[in-house]
């Protein structure tokens, strides 16, 4: 089982950037496909996909973040980045990674806050 230790998190002013990382205990190199998600603090609103990144690099991302977010990986740090830039007051959330596609309960680790400032 890998550990998905979340930072980088912080408040910033909208249209600022931010860039998480994701720092895992082992390997990463035999997962295929990560993710990021994020928590909002209303109550009722279930933690969304931000995007994906596969092995070969390729990625995908939720309309609300395209353009914005961009998401990288350096297998050989165990390490998944998330790029933010041109953030928004809606963007403030709890960010969180775990495996694409089909997030692993065992694999939330504590997130990252993000506030955004208008």
């Amino acid at each position: 089982q890998v550990e998905l230790v979340e930072s980088g998190g912080g408040l910033v002013q909208a249209g600022g950037s931010l860039r998480l990382s994701c720092a895992a205990s082992g390997s990463i190199d035999s997962i295929k496909v990560l993710g990021w998600y994020r928590q909002f603090q209303a109550p009722g609103r279930q933690r969304e996909l931000v995007g994906l990144i596969h092995s070969d690099g390729n990625t995908a991302y939720r309309d609300s973040v395209k353009g914005r977010f961009t998401i990288s990986r350096n297998n050989a740090k165990n390490t998944v980045y998330l790029q933010m830039n041109s953030l928004k007051p809606e963007d403030t959330a709890v960010y969180y990674c775990n495996l694409g596609y089909y997030p692993k309960d065992d694999y939330w680790g504590q997130g990252t806050q993000v506030t955004v400032s208008s």
